[in-house]
């Protein structure tokens, strides 16, 4: 592992970025020296305390235009046309029950039953890299997450099928929430693939099991490609193939990949973050990516940033991801079945049109030092 190599890797993960949302980011990168700046009524939060402070100690109102839970809110709206909870837009008791339900999911035991699923479909997936071919990765974790959703919700629907609706649908809604001039089709075209999503799910499709699977899918096909990307560009395969390092390793991948690196929330009153006064109705944009270091710190399982500072890519307080466990789990057997092979990175094309940074084709093969070796490892 080399200064070098981690350029490389930082080189190919910011394209995702630069190649999807280039006005933003630029934006977001020219404004990072301080930990709160202020554009009118927009207040840009870089910082790690000023982020942890906005999420958790400043009343937020989860329904605003512009927001996380007024974008889930709008697509995925109950059956009968109302604004079903979809608990990014939940507080108080409605938000701590499905909360409890999922962390029930998504609990140690919950994501063993899982581990049990995803293992056999991973052996299978990489196994043309014993022979010498690819393997795309973006395709890897649509199945993957597909499968995962289905055994969550209990559906037989095909999971390839889901997460090609999930990840349509999430796309079409951040399209429909998109700042600047209304886009006269957009809403109605979110609403249409949320509808299908939850028309594939059958009796799980439902409002809030609909955002589970959104939320899911979306997450992981953004983050395991690049997260193996990285590993693969820095060279840290080593780190990968040590089960003491690789749940380390795992956490330091997802904090600088960043999966959803911006939260877009909005102050339902007056209050302070980092210092900066903020009055009701004020935008935040809360840059989780910058809050975690992911653009200062490399990942480093031997020096890692540590719990307080790599769970903020999964938010904090009451409204943290439940599904943290998870990812994290999924990315280490991931890493552990990849690690024999020492894979390189083939081909890797951005996605323009996916509502998280993420990859559209991630291809890898074993690399030449450990090709031969790879099939009686795995």
């Amino acid at each position: 592992m080399s200064t070098t190599s981690h350029a490389r890797a930082r080189r190919r993960d910011r394209l995702v970025y630069l190649r999807s949302h280039p006005l933003l980011f630029g934006l977001l990168a020219a404004t990072r020296g301080r930990p709160v700046r202020r554009l009118g009524r927009t207040l840009l939060v870089h910082g790690p305390e000023a982020y942890r402070q906005a999420l958790t100690r400043l009343p937020l109102d989860r329904t605003a235009a512009g927001t996380t839970g007024a974008a889930a809110r709008s697509a995925l709206r109950d059956g009968g046309g109302g604004a079903g909870g979809v608990l990014f837009d939940q507080e108080g008791g409605g938000h701590r029950a499905d909360r409890r339900g999922l962390a029930r999911a998504l609990g140690g035991a919950g994501v063993e039953d899982l581990r049990s699923l995803w293992r056999p479909l991973l052996v299978r997936r990489l196994a043309p890299l014993d022979r010498g071919g690819e393997v795309d990765l973006v395709d890897l974790a649509r199945e993957l997450s597909g499968s995962v959703v289905c055994a969550l919700l209990g559906s037989g629907a095909d999971p390839r099928a889901v997460a090609g609706a999930a990840a349509e649908a999430a796309a079409a809604s951040v399209r429909s929430h998109l700042p600047g001039p209304r886009r006269p089709r957009a809403e109605a075209a979110a609403a249409r693939a949320a509808d299908r999503l939850r028309l594939l799910l059958g009796p799980a499709g439902a409002a809030l099991p609909a955002m589970v699977a959104v939320a899911a899918v979306n997450t992981t096909v953004a983050a395991l490609p690049r997260a193996v990307a990285w590993c693969a560009d820095a060279g840290l395969w080593e780190q990968a193939a040590d089960e003491a390092l690789r749940p380390v390793l795992a956490d330091e991948l997802l904090r600088v990949t960043a999966a959803s690196p911006l939260l877009p929330r909005v102050a339902a009153a007056d209050g302070a973050v980092g210092g900066c006064p903020v009055r009701g109705g004020d935008r935040l944009l809360l840059v989780a990516r910058h809050a975690a270091g992911a653009h200062r710190h490399d990942p480093d399982a031997l020096r890692p940033a540590g719990p307080a500072v790599d769970r903020l890519v999964f938010g904090a307080g009451p409204h943290a991801c439940p599904g943290a466990r998870l990812a994290r789990a999924q990315l280490a057997d991931v890493l552990g079945a990849l690690a024999p092979y020492r894979p390189v990175v083939t081909r890797a094309r951005v996605d323009r049109g996916a509502a998280l940074p993420g990859w559209r084709v991630l291809t890898v093969r074993a690399g030449a030092r450990t090709a031969g070796v790879a099939g009686a490892g795995s």
